[in-house]
């Protein structure tokens, strides 16, 4: 079950790429953009990488922190984030499940007949005092990225 509106956002500490961590307690007095998506170098997620890459500095007028979400290893981070973003990438290699489970975006899918488990596409808008304020989940990349702009925008006002 996914994380509503109004809740707050289950905490974390996560190995990033470039050999760092992140752990969302510690941005609290910062909006945090938390994207998830299913794999590094593919279409659409190269797609929303480069949107959030280009809207940065907008994000950065807002103070939010983004970051991207996946379950690919930190070395496929470090090789996604020289070709399409310069955000922070981090991978939960011994929690994934934690995470994603935690945030409600490990769900099932199917493709062509098949079923699996997989990241549904999803971001969530936290606040700076660590609350939840916006969710979107089946997210279709066009015009994503500007959307969730906007809702930082007003947030921060």
């Amino acid at each position: 079950m996914s994380v509503p509106v109004g809740d707050k956002a289950p905490d974390f500490t996560m190995p990033t790429d470039g050999n760092g961590s992140v752990t969302l307690s510690k941005l609290r007095g910062k909006p945090v953009v938390l994207y998830f998506y299913p794999k590094d170098d593919t279409t659409g997620c190269t797609a929303e990488a480069c949107g959030f890459r280009d809207t940065f500095p907008d994000y950065g007028k807002t103070g939010a922190v983004v970051i991207g979400v996946s379950r690919d290893s930190v070395a496929s981070h470090d090789k996604f984030k020289k070709e399409a973003w310069a955000a922070v990438h981090f991978s939960p290699p011994t929690q994934k499940a934690r995470v994603t489970e935690g945030y409600g975006v490990w769900i099932e899918k199917s493709m062509y007949g098949r079923k699996y488990m997989g990241i549904d596409r999803s971001t969530f808008l936290i606040d700076k005092e660590g609350v939840v304020r916006g969710v979107w989940h089946k997210v279709k990349v066009p015009g994503h990225v500007a959307e969730v702009l906007k809702a930082a925008k007003a947030l921060a006002s």
